[in-house]
């Protein structure tokens, strides 16, 4: 595959004291005509994460025609699993109900950071996502001792189905942790079983981290894309790629992927946390580019 580099799109610069800075983990929730509605993270002057959106004109050369001007969701009050922020993970329908899950982190002094899955639900009359409990969705478990993060779900065949980071240990430094992808099944969206299987496992020479998985299904295959993070002297995150016929084992693919850094520009250093869906009978992709979402985030379209 190949895509072509569109444009970068929104870079939060000091919006207000909430959205001070980072455009992260761009997430399309839907269109109405031809605006598309994308969730992403930004950073307060603390730099605890917020969840905000953009309107996005797909129509008219990608331009941004809204910016919230309230958070979707903010971090949780002190001492709760997301009291460090809220961080956007994927959307899901079940029946007529819209579910927004997402990681909570807190830090944390023996290791860096804990991650958690909090969900929230559109309230239909006020067009807001409410926080359905204080505690997470998804917490650590003896399958999922360390840490978890970035749930990508889908509707397969009545069955739902969620992709998500794990963490199989913490060492002395950040890449001791063996950040993996795991599998998890619901039939409600909400109660989530998980047996420790690893959907896709590292790879390369010195790899520790596989982050935000995000899954599509076409025809019979499952296709993801996700970031990886080492692999010989590139110890910054690279966007790679995998297929599987049964969205449990997959073979990666990162060679494939046909997108990659940028000789010079906001892209430059890494290239992450990439969604990819389609419109009007074309395949986009929104990723971030360096610093982890600080020089916000861009669109590339498919061309073969």
């Amino acid at each position: 595959m190949a895509w072509e580099k569109i444009k970068q799109i929104f870079v939060a610069n000091k919006e207000s004291d909430w959205m001070y800075s980072h455009a992260s983990n761009p997430v399309l929730w839907k269109f109405e005509g031809g605006i598309g509605r994308v969730f992403f993270s930004s950073r307060d002057k603390n730099s605890r994460s917020h969840i905000a959106y953009v309107d996005i004109d797909f129509e008219n050369n990608f331009e941004v025609v809204k910016v919230s001007k309230e958070p979707v969701l903010a971090p949780g009050e002190l001492g709760l699993f997301d009291d460090s922020g809220v961080v956007m993970g994927s959307f899901l329908k079940v029946g007529v109900t819209w579910y927004l899950y997402y990681l909570g982190w807190n830090l944390k002094v023996t290791v860096p950071w804990l991650n958690t899955v909090g969900v929230a639900k559109l309230n239909t009359q006020s067009n807001t996502f409410e926080k359905l409990s204080r505690a997470p969705m998804m917490d650590r478990s003896d399958v999922d001792p360390f840490s978890i993060s970035y749930p990508s779900v889908l509707e397969d065949n009545g069955v739902y189905r969620m992709w998500y980071g794990s963490n199989l240990q913490w060492g002395s430094t950040q890449e001791s942790m063996q950040h993996v992808i795991k599998y998890a099944e619901s039939t409600d969206g909400l109660r989530w079983e998980r047996t420790g299987h690893i959907a896709v496992n590292l790879e390369h020479q010195n790899e520790f981290a596989l982050s935000k998985p995000w899954v599509i299904k076409e025809g019979d295959i499952y296709k993801m894309w996700y970031s990886f993070r080492g692999n010989g002297l590139v110890d910054t995150y690279r966007i790679g790629y995998a297929e599987s016929i049964d969205g449990l084992n997959w073979i990666r693919k990162d060679e494939e992927v046909g997108i990659d850094v940028s000789p010079t520009g906001w892209d430059s250093h890494m290239i992450s946390y990439p969604c990819v869906f389609n419109w009007n009978n074309r395949q986009f992709m929104m990723y971030n580019g360096n610093h982890y979402g600080k020089n916000g985030f861009g669109i590339a379209e498919r061309k073969c």
